[in-house]
This record gives structure tokens, sequence and C-alpha cells, in this order.
């Protein structure tokens, strides 16, 4: 039987009983990963508002609860009907689902050409273990971020991609995490390894939902390698309950002439924290972060990001939009810092937020740490409302007031949802965009 969870030992409790279920894994180099992330995660504790990374967002709720591991032995017809809204039902795809953290194999369907591997964690942990142990935790820090050593401290499953070099995936792979609480608060740490050789061309789409109301945490971490001249796009969509708890970090190492773009799209969720660490580590390459967040009632989401420029002539770009309703919160933290080699850098950073209530409100602070002399990089952001002046020109064209500010704000949106690459997704994004949309103001989505 489980020991009685309480509200400042739940990770430790968490963790014996996860010992206990490893058997023979208790004694691999990995398990010793774990046992220095969970001590390490120890020592720094939750973070507090009063550690700067943190000081516009209070965790606390997360502490308070008794989050307890989820378990596995889902039934697949039940599962199926519970993720039927969020699969890609329009797109030819790979897919790859997760009920509670464990993977249900039953719905994952591979279209992938030969070469190309896709999986669950678990399993490649037992047939490409010289894959992953090149590159898993190789680009994620968990000594100095609390929430990366949580997951650490917990890889079990998640979604193991390998494209090799020269491939190119005409269709995407879809990694979708479903939540479904039942009244217990659990908590999940997907972890994602995703390995792009050289020459590749792919599309990844991470997607997160839950059920109703559920009070949960989900907690992934996600390492991407982009190796030479590889492009990648990787889209994720955070769409949890209402009363959920998201805390994501997602590490991406860069090597020379890579492209990467990230297209990140935050709907749900209580309180809600997107950590990006994009490391631009071969000459040439380039970045592009993009991200709309939407948030009403209580809700707070927070995007925080570095953009490490550490070789010459290499390109980032990174805009954030946000739309806030009733006393909606958001923090945005964009970091592009320019190492003393990295002549020749071109970074533009920006961030532009809606507020469509007096009580809404947004922490904004682009940065730039510059130590080369030979660099473009500019940086800013913006707060306000509606354009009246773009409302006004609807109206004069005998459009209502509500359907007038509805357009101003999906317009608004747009200008980040129209990066979207794939046709058919873009789509998806921008219904749900229209469908929070009420009398110029945002309503819960459905």
């Amino acid at each position: 039987m489980d020991q009685k969870l309480t509200q400042q030992d739940w990770h430790k409790i968490n963790f014996q009983n996860f010992e206990k279920k490893l058997n023979g894994q208790s004694f691999t180099p990995l398990h010793d990963l774990r046992k220095q992330a969970i001590t390490r995660f120890d020592e720094l504790g939750f973070p507090t508002i009063r550690k700067e990374e943190w000081r516009f967002t209070n965790i606390s709720p997360i502490t308070r609860i008794p989050f307890k591991l989820a378990a596995g032995g889902h039934d697949p017809e039940v599962v199926s009907g519970v993720i039927e809204p969020y699969t890609l039902k329009d797109i030819k795809h790979t897919q790859l689902i997760f009920m509670n953290g464990q993977y249900v194999p039953e719905l994952s369907v591979s279209r992938l050409p030969e070469g190309v591997r896709v999986k669950n964690l678990d399993r490649a942990l037992q047939e490409d273990k010289e894959l992953i142990e090149k590159y898993l935790t190789k680009h994620s820090d968990y000594m100095e971020h609390e929430f990366t050593a949580l997951n650490t401290a917990f890889i079990s499953d998640g979604a193991f991609i390998h494209i090799p070099e020269g491939l190119i995936l005409d269709n995407p792979i879809h990694i979708l995490y479903m939540t479904s609480a039942a009244g217990e608060s659990i908590v999940t740490h997907p972890r994602n390894l995703i390995i792009a050789g050289s020459n590749s061309r792919s599309s990844i789409i991470e997607n997160y939902a839950g059920v109703n109301n559920d009070i949960y945490f989900t907690n992934p971490v996600t390492e991407i390698i982009a190796g030479e001249n590889t492009v990648m796009d990787f889209y994720k969509l955070q769409q949890e309950s209402a009363k959920a708890y998201h805390i994501s970090a997602l590490y991406v190492h860069q090597m020379r002439n890579s492209v990467f773009s990230s297209h990140s799209f935050s709907f749900g969720g209580s309180i809600v924290r997107n950590d990006i660490f994009n490391l631009l580590d071969g000459e040439g390459s380039d970045s592009i972060l993009n991200g709309l967040y939407l948030a009403h009632k209580d809700q707070l989401i927070d995007n925080h990001s570095v953009i490490d420029h550490a070789r010459p002539h290499c390109h980032s770009n990174e805009v954030y939009h946000g739309i806030l309703d009733d006393k909606a919160r958001a923090v945005f933290s964009g970091k592009i810092h320019v190492r003393p080699d990295a002549q020749k850098t071109d970074a533009i950073q920006s961030n532009k937020n809606i507020l469509l209530s007096e009580e809404a409100m947004v922490d904004t602070k682009p940065q730039l740490e510059i130590f080369a002399d030979d660099v473009r990089c500019t940086h800013g952001g913006t707060i306000g409302q509606i354009d009246e002046n773009g409302v006004f020109y609807l109206r004069a064209r005998g459009i209502n007031e509500q359907l007038a500010k509805n357009i101003m704000i999906h317009a608004f949106a747009g200008e980040i949802i129209k990066n979207i690459k794939i046709d058919k997704f873009r789509d998806i994004i921008d219904k749900l965009v229209f469908s929070r949309l009420e009398d110029g103001h945002l309503k819960q989505n459905d």
C-alpha cells in the first residue's frame, strides 16, 4: 500500500514508490542518474517568487497538493473515446498516444518510411541503448532547473524519435498526452527525446490535453537534437484542463546550418510555465520561436526563453502574442544571449499583448546579453487594448461592435497562426482561437 502523501514530501514518497516498481532497472546507470536528480531537486526545492526567474509566477498551489504518480492499465476502448476530439483525423500522420503518462500501443499508429524510429521511451531504453546513452539528459540541465530535475528523477516513458540522416518526412509525427485524473490529483513526468540526423526534414506536433475540470500536474521535458543542415518544425499545443498545472521545458541543440522553428500555443491550464532553452551551436544555424497564449478568468501563463548564440552567422527570430481577459496574468521573459565568438549574429525578439479587461495583467521582459561587437539585435514588448481605429473602420462598414472586436482579436492571433506550415493543423488552431471569442472577450473552450 502506498504511503500517505503530504504537502511537503509528496515527491519523496512518489520516488520511493517509483523505485519499488523498477525491479532490475534500479541497478542501471539510468537509475543512478534518477537518484542524483531527486537529490538535486531536494537541494533546489520548489522555486519561490524570491527567485528571479520565478518572481512573477507563484507556483505554491502545486506544492500544497499531494500529487500521486499516475497508474497505468487503461482500457484502449475507453481511451479511444476520450482522445477522439484531440486526434488529427484529417491529417495523414504517425501517432503516439499516452494516457496519464502511460503509452497506449493499441491506439498508436505508424506511417513511416524504413529507418525512422518512433516508439515510446520505455521500449527505446531497451532497444536503442547507444542513442539513449549518447543523447538522453545530455542537453537538459537538471542541476539548475528544478522541474527538469524532478522530471529526470522520474524518467520512465515518453516519446522517442530518431530520424536518420538525409530522410525527409512528408507527414508529421503527433504525440498526444491525455490526462484523465478521475477525481485523483495525479502527476505525470513525460520525457521526450527527438534526434534529427543531418540533412533530414521533419514536423513534430506535441499535444497536451485534459478531461473536464480535473486537477492534475503535467511536468514534461523534451530534448531535441537538430543535426547539420536539418530542418525541423516543432508545434506544441497545450489545452490542459482548466484546473490543471503544466510546467514544461524544451531543450534544443542546433548544429551547423540547421533550421529549427517552434510554434507554441497555450490555451488551457490554471498555472502554466513554458521554458525554452535554444542553443545555436553551429555556424549558420537559424532559430524561429513563435508563440500564442490565451488566458482568462484567473489563469496564469508564463513563457520563458533563452536563445543562446554560441557560433557566428546565426539568426534567431522570436515573436509571442498574448490575449488576456478577466483577472488573467501572463509573463513573458525572453533572453537573447550572444557569446563573444558569435559575431554576425542577427537576433529579433518581440512580445505583444492585448488586454480585454482592466484587471488582466502582463509582465513582459525582453532581454539582451551581448558579448560580441559585430551583431544586430533588437527586442521589444507592448501591452495594449484592441485597436479602436480598426474597430471603427469595421463598424463603418456595417459590422456590429462585438463582431468587429472579435475580428480584430482574431487578426492579432492570426499573425502567429499564419506561420503554421501544415495547412490542416493551421485550420485546427484557427478554429480553436475563434471558438474562444465571444462579444470581444474570451470564453472557456468547450
